[in-house]
């Protein structure tokens, strides 16, 4: 199987990460629950590859970095936890549905929403979200990548745009972490939501967030935490306070690997390669007659994403053909991302999205393309 659908999860995983995880299901109990050998080894996994992400992402407090399952529970435990009725909130066209239905259930109960437009590249105007700007406006929640085109986001743009007016900025780096350098310091990011299962190379169900000191966030879950048991409220010290139950001490274990082999490798390396195959992709496929393709192009500093369509085919039955015939891996349809099909017009239609690793060969991109050159001469 040719594998491109990495922006949905990242299956290819160094042979370290999988081997790290394996060892922590031989020896790893649970964190903070006791003083033995396997507790104690759970408790450094932890506490070490909290440090680790904290250093990667340019935080100064490791204390600051909480762990969750995915980016969506980051994004939830924030949009959930950070705004009251009253607050303005603005975001984009281009949000995932992470933030898009959290937003939308804050909006029912008082919190009101403004959506910065996109063009049919789906490229905002950063002018508008200073536009957008009332008094009671709290917070910009926004992506650094969008999962259907692969547009990046100018966060540090919007970061000086927030930081000038007051106004916190949370960031959905799903399709960015591991790949695109992150500072939330240098980016003025207030909340930092990121996803291990991508990018970051690392297990499913792991992620986490990084909280600048000064913000506090009500938790989304109480109940566990190892620590102040006979107090009927949950720990408010970070990273406790946003960490109730028992963490994926295995799966940490694994992203603590992904972390180091992109160390070692070079993100730039990484995303270099990546970029590479999707100019390769997107150069032989852009003058098929009959291919359409989505997004702005003219900045090939881009989430390695190319998203088309052939025709007026449907996007479902064209990702069909190419798994039966090629065993070429893609993801069609609207990719959570609803209005992002709207500015593009392709609500009916879906899109094919085509999304590139490292590990990607040059044979297996030169294999896409002379698909997608059949199945649209058929």
């Amino acid at each position: 199987m040719i594998y491109l659908d990495n922006a949905a999860t990242t299956m290819q995983k160094p042979e370290e990460v999988i081997e790290a995880v394996v060892q922590a299901m031989h020896s790893m109990g649970n964190a903070g629950r006791g003083a033995h050998s396997a507790s104690l080894e759970a408790s450094r996994t932890i506490y070490d590859t909290r440090e680790l992400l904290c250093r990667f992402f340019g935080g100064t407090d490791p204390r600051r970095l909480v762990f969750t399952s995915n980016s969506t529970e980051s994004l939830n435990i924030a949009i959930k936890g950070l705004f009251e009725p009253g607050d303005h909130v603005i975001t984009t066209m281009l949000e995932h549905n992470s933030v898009l239905r959290p937003l939308y259930e804050m909006e029912k109960r008082g919190v009101e929403l403004t959506i910065i437009p996109a063009d049919k590249k789906g490229v905002i105007d950063y002018n508008d979200i200073e536009k957008a700007i009332r008094p009671n406006t709290k917070a910009v929640v926004c992506t650094h990548g969008s999962n259907l085109t692969g547009n990046l986001v100018d966060i540090e743009r919007i970061g000086k745009i927030t930081r000038k007016n007051g106004l916190l900025l949370v960031v959905d780096a799903s399709q960015t972490a591991g790949v695109f350098p992150i500072d939330v310091e240098k980016m003025q990011i207030d909340v930092l939501c990121f996803t291990g299962h991508k990018g970051l190379l690392g297990p499913q169900g792991t992620g986490g967030m990084y909280v600048k000191e000064g913000i506090q966030i009500r938790p989304l879950k109480s109940g566990g935490s190892g620590v102040q048991t006979y107090s009927k409220s949950h720990p408010a010290e970070m990273p406790t306070a946003l960490e109730a139950g028992t963490m994926n001490g295995h799966g940490i274990a694994g992203l603590h690997a992904a972390v180091e082999y992109i160390q070692r490798t070079g993100i730039d390396q990484i995303r270099k390669r990546e970029q590479e195959c999707m100019r390769r992709f997107y150069e032989g496929v852009i003058q098929v007659p009959g291919v359409k393709v989505y997004g702005d192009f003219d900045d090939m500093n881009r989430c390695a994403i190319v998203s088309l369509n052939i025709g007026d085919y449907d996007s479902s039955e064209v990702s069909d053909e190419l798994l039966t015939e090629y065993r070429i891996s893609t993801r069609p349809g609207a990719h959570c991302a609803p209005l992002m099909h709207e500015a593009l017009g392709t609500v009916e239609q879906g899109a094919v999205r085509f999304s590139f690793s490292h590990f990607t060969t040059d044979e297996e991109v030169d294999t896409a393309i002379k698909a997608i050159r059949e199945l649209a001469e058929e």
